[in-house]
C-alpha cells in the first residue's frame, strides 16, 4: 500500500531523471529495495532517508509531507525531441514548486484566486482576439503603452509564475489550471527575452482565451495571435510602420524589437498579418535571412533592456521568515538553499 514517503520517494526519483538502479546504487541498497520504497511496502529507516534526501537534494521532511497539488489540463509545449521520460520529469518539478508557491501564499494568508476577464468572451476569429486583448488591457490597466515586464503584470494579476531550468532548450511553456481557481504559467528561464516574452502571453492565452469554437490544430495560431497582440498591438503596427509598404529596412525591425520587446520574427509575421508587407515579401525576407549567416545571426539577436524574472515566491519566502511564520530551516527548504547560504543573505531591518 502506497504511503506519502513512497509517493515521494517516486516522485524525487522521477523529478531527477534516475533509474531504480541508479538509486539503488547511491544509497546502497539493490533495485528490489528502491521499488519495495516506491511501493510502500517498505518504509526506509532514518539513514537510509538521509541518503535519498542527499541523492534528490531534499529535506528529511519533504517525504513526510503529503502532496496536496494535482496538475490540471497542461498544453505542453515542446520539441519533438522531448523524451516521456523527461516530461514526467519536468512535470514533477512543476508540481513541487506549485506548491510551494500556494503553501507560501497560505501561510501569508494571501487570497489569490484568479478571474479570468475574458472567460464569457467566446472567440471565433482574429477580430475576436484582437478585442479581448483590448479588453484586457483596458482590465489590468495598461493602455496601449509597451508591457516592459511580463512577469511582473501577469503575477500582480493574480497569475503565478514558475520558471524552471532546461539547458536543452526543448522545453519553452506550459499553461495549467488548479481547482479552476489558480492559473499557472511555467516558462523555461534560459530562453532569450523576447522568446521568453512571447511564451509567457502565448501560455497565457491558452488560459485565458475561450477557444470551444476553434478546432484544435488551430489552437496555437489563435495563441500566437493573442501574445502578438499584447506584445504590439494592431494599432501600434500601424503607428511604427504604417500602411501598406513594398520595403522596410532592418533598422526599422530592430528599433521595434527594442522598443516593445517582441523578436524580429514575431515582427515580420505580424506585418504580414495586417497586410502591411506581402506573402511573397515575407518568403523573400526568410530566404535572404537564411542566405547570410551574418544577416540572421542579427536578425536572430536580443535588443530588449528588460528583465523577466519572478521573483515573487523569494520574496513571500523571506515576508514569511521575517515574521517569523516559517523557520530558518522551513525557508532553506522552500528555497532549496543551504541554511548557511539562507544565513549569509539574511539582513533584519527593525522599523520603530
Amino acid at each position: 500500500m502506497e504511503s506519502i514517503v513512497s509517493i515521494r520517494i517516486r516522485n524525487a526519483r522521477i523529478q531527477h531523471l534516475l533509474s531504480l538502479q541508479q538509486v539503488a546504487d547511491s544509497v546502497g541498497v539493490s533495485k528490489q529495495m528502491i521499488s519495495k520504497y516506491e511501493q510502500g511496502k517498505v518504509i526506509p529507516n532514518s539513514q537510509k532517508l538521509i541518503s535519498l534526501g542527499k541523492l534528490f537534494n531534499k529535506k528529511i521532511d519533504y517525504f513526510f509531507s503529503e502532496p496536496e497539488i494535482k496538475l490540471g489540463e497542461i498544453n505542453f509545449r515542446k520539441k519533438n525531441k522531448f523524451s516521456k521520460k523527461k516530461v514526467d520529469a519536468l512535470k514533477e518539478e512543476i508540481r513541487v514548486q506549485i506548491e510551494n508557491y500556494l503553501f507560501v501564499e497560505n501561510i501569508c494568508s494571501l487570497n489569490t484566486v484568479f478571474k479570468n476577464p475574458i472567460a464569457n468572451r467566446l472567440i471565433n476569429n482574429k477580430h475576436d482576439v484582437v478585442n479581448a486583448v483590448h479588453y484586457i488591457r483596458e482590465v489590468w490597466q495598461i493602455g496601449n503603452d509597451t508591457i516592459h515586464n511580463i512577469i511582473e503584470l501577469l503575477e500582480d494579476n493574480e497569475v503565478k509564475v514558475i520558471e524552471v531550468n532546461d539547458d536543452t532548450m526543448q522545453f519553452d511553456g506550459l499553461a495549467t489550471k488548479i481547482d479552476n481557481k489558480y492559473y499557472v504559467v511555467v516558462i523555461n528561464k534560459n530562453m532569450p527575452i523576447e522568446r521568453k516574452r512571447f511564451t509567457l502571453l502565448h501560455e497565457l492565452g491558452h488560459l485565458l482565451l475561450n477557444l470551444n469554437n476553434i478546432e484544435e490544430k488551430d489552437v496555437e495560431k489563435y495563441c500566437n495571435w493573442f501574445a502578438s497582440e499584447m506584445l504590439l498591438s494592431t494599432e501600434n503596427i500601424m503607428i511604427e510602420f504604417g500602411n501598406k509598404r513594398k520595403s522596410i529596412t532592418v533598422e526599422e525591425l530592430k528599433n521595434v524589437q527594442s522598443k516593445y520587446g517582441i523578436s524580429i520574427k514575431a515582427i515580420v509575421y505580424i506585418l504580414s498579418e495586417v497586410e502591411i508587407i506581402s506573402q511573397e515579401k515575407v518568403v523573400s525576407f526568410y530566404k535572404n535571412v537564411n542566405a547570410k549567416p551574418s544577416l540572421k545571426n542579427e536578425i536572430d539577436s536580443s535588443r530588449f533592456n528588460g528583465n523577466e524574472t519572478s521573483i515573487r515566491f523569494e520574496n513571500l519566502v523571506y515576508r514569511a521568515l521575517s515574521e517569523e511564520i516559517i523557520s530558518i530551516s522551513k525557508a532553506s527548504t522552500l528555497l532549496n538553499t543551504s541554511l548557511e547560504h539562507l544565513r549569509q543573505n539574511l539582513l533584519a531591518i527593525n522599523i520603530c
